[in-house]
C-alpha cells in the first residue's frame, strides 16, 4: 500500500477541487474586507470526508481558518505542516477572457483567480490526503494540514493569528511546505529548472510622511510637503542597493552555474547573472534589498497646497539586512519625511542540504528526470512568516509541470490565471511521494 501512487480518483478530485475553490470568490482587498468562511467549509468538508476532524477557528467572524492532523507511524519522528491560503488578490472581470471567479475548464486548462495562488495547491493537499484515506495509507511523521485567511494582506487573521493563539495545533511541527516552488521554469534554450524556495526576504511595507507649510498654491513655499515627500520618493526609487549574497542564493547561484557548465564567479555576481540568461530571472531580485514606491496621497484641492502628503513603499529586505534597510531608509527621506512600517515581517532561511530538501528534490526528480532542480530564496513572502514564530522551517513546494508558453510566473495576481489540469496531475503525484517518504 505504502508504495500505491495517488489513484486516478485523486487526478480527478484535484482538477475538480481546483475548479469548485475557485468558484467560491474569496477576495481579499486589505482592511479586513474578506470573507473565506465559505471556501474554509468546503475544504473542512472534504478532509472530514477523509476520516479527519478539522478544526475551524476564526479571530474575525468570517474569516476562517481550518486545521487537521494526520497521525504518522513514526511517534518518534518531528511533524511536518503542509499549508496553504483560502484568499485571493482581486481581479477585474472586464479585462479577464473568462470571468474570473468561474473556474472554468477548457481545453485541458483550468480558468480563475486562484488558479495559481494558491488553490491550486490546496485542491493538491485534498485530493492527496483522500487517496490516503481510500488507500489507507499513513505518512512517516505526523503530517499538520492548514489552511488559512489572511495571507494576501496581514494575515493577522489567519496564520499569525494561528501562530500566536493556537500553537498547540502545531505541537511537534519542526518543518512546513507551502506555495512558490518546484514549478517548471524553461530557460528558453530546452533546460527545463525547477526551483524549491529556501528563504524569502523580510518584508517592509513602509508609510512615509511629509509635513510642511500649507498655503495657496499661488504663494512661494518652501516648506511643501508634497515637494518634500516627491523628492524622498524618488530618492527611494532611484536608490542602487548593496549586492548582498545569503547562502541560499549563493546555493542557487552555485547550482545554477552547474547546470550551464559555469565557473561560479562570486566576485562579480551582476557578471554571473549575465551568463546565466533567462535562468538569472530566478536569482535577480534576491541578491539585495529593495524598496519600490507604490501609492501616493496628498492635497484636496488643486489650488492648496497642504501641510501633509503621504506615499506606501514595497520594501524587502534579505535575511541578516534589515538593520542595514532600515538604516537606509532613514538616510534617504531625509529630515523632512518621517517613515513607520505599515507592515513588517521577518527574512528566512532554510538549509539546501536538510533530508527534507532532499527528498523534495527526489520526489520532483522522479517524475520530471529531464528536470534540474535548484534552490531559490522568494523574493516575496508567505504564511511561512508567521509559521516560523513557532520555529517552524518553511520551504516552498507546490510542484507543477508547466508548458513552455505558459508564463506562471506572470500569471501570479496577473489577468487570466490559469493551470493546466496535466500540471495539476503532476503535482498530486509529487506531493503525494513527497509526503509518504517525508
Amino acid at each position: 500500500m505504502a508504495d500505491q501512487p495517488a489513484d486516478q480518483q485523486a487526478l480527478d478530485e484535484v482538477v475538480e477541487f481546483t475548479s469548485g475553490l475557485i468558484r467560491i470568490d474569496t477576495t481579499n482587498r486589505g482592511g479586513g474586507d474578506c470573507r473565506e468562511r465559505p471556501a474554509a467549509e468546503y475544504a473542512a468538508e472534504r478532509l472530514a470526508g477523509a476520516g479527519l476532524e478539522p478544526v475551524l477557528l476564526e479571530r474575525t467572524p468570517g474569516r476562517t481558518n481550518v486545521v487537521a492532523r494526520i497521525e504518522g507511524t513514526d511517534p518518534s519522528a518531528a511533524a511536518l505542516l503542509v499549508h496553504g491560503h483560502l484568499d485571493v488578490v482581486p481581479a477585474e472581470a472586464a479585462d479577464w477572457s473568462v470571468p474570473p471567479f468561474s473556474g472554468e475548464i477548457r481545453d485541458g486548462v483550468v480558468w480563475g483567480r486562484g488558479a495559481v495562488d494558491m488553490k491550486n495547491m490546496d485542491a493538491m493537499i485534498l485530493a492527496v490526503v483522500r487517496s490516503w484515506a481510500r488507500q489507507g495509507v499513513r505518512p512517516r511523521r505526523d503530517v499538520v494540514v492548514a489552511f488559512t485567511a489572511d495571507e494576501e494582506a496581514s494575515a493577522e487573521d489567519g496564520s499569525g493569528f494561528l501562530a500566536d493563539r493556537h500553537p498547540e495545533l502545531f505541537e511537534g511541527c519542526t518543518e512546513g511546505i507551502s506555495e512558490s516552488g518546484a514549478f517548471t521554469f524553461h530557460d528558453g534554450a530546452g533546460r527545463q529548472l525547477y526551483p524549491i524556495a529556501a528563504g524569502e526576504r523580510g518584508t517592509g511595507w513602509l508609510k512615509l510622511t511629509a509635513r510642511g507649510r500649507a498655503g495657496h498654491g499661488s504663494k512661494v513655499n518652501k516648506e511643501n510637503a508634497v515637494t518634500r515627500l516627491a523628492a524622498a520618493v524618488t530618492r527611494i526609487g532611484e536608490h542602487e542597493w548593496r549586492l548582498g549574497l545569503t547562502p541560499t542564493v549563493r546555493a542557487a547561484l552555485t547550482e545554477l552555474a552547474a547546470v550551464y557548465g559555469i565557473e561560479p564567479d562570486f566576485t562579480d555576481v551582476d557578471q554571473l547573472l549575465d551568463k546565466l540568461g533567462p535562468a538569472a530571472k530566478l536569482v535577480e531580485a534576491t541578491v539585495r534589498n529593495s524598496a519600490n514606491p507604490t501609492m501616493l496621497d496628498a492635497g484636496y484641492k488643486l489650488n492648496v497646497i497642504p501641510g501633509e502628503a503621504v506615499a506606501y513603499v514595497d520594501g524587502r529586505y534579505l535575511p541578516g539586512a534589515e538593520e542595514e534597510f532600515t538604516a537606509t531608509l532613514d538616510h534617504l527621506t531625509g529630515p523632512d519625511v518621517s517613515w513607520e512600517f505599515a507592515h513588517r515581517e521577518v527574512a528566512l532561511e532554510a538549509p539546501v542540504d536538510s533530508p527534507t530538501f532532499a527528498r523534495m528534490r527526489a520526489a520532483v526528480k522522479e517524475f520530471a528526470p529531464e528536470g534540474h532542480v535548484v534552490p531559490y530564496c522568494m523574493s516575496g513572502g508567505t504564511d511561512a512568516k508567521q509559521f516560523s514564530r513557532l520555529g517552524i522551517t518553511g520551504y516552498g513546494f507546490a510542484p507543477l509541470k508547466l508548458p513552455e508558453n505558459l508564463d506562471y510566473q506572470a500569471l501570479f495576481h496577473g489577468v487570466d490565471e490559469r493551470v493546466p489540469v496535466e500540471a495539476l496531475h503532476f503535482g498530486v503525484r509529487v506531493l503525494d511521494r513527497f509526503l509518504r517518504t517525508a
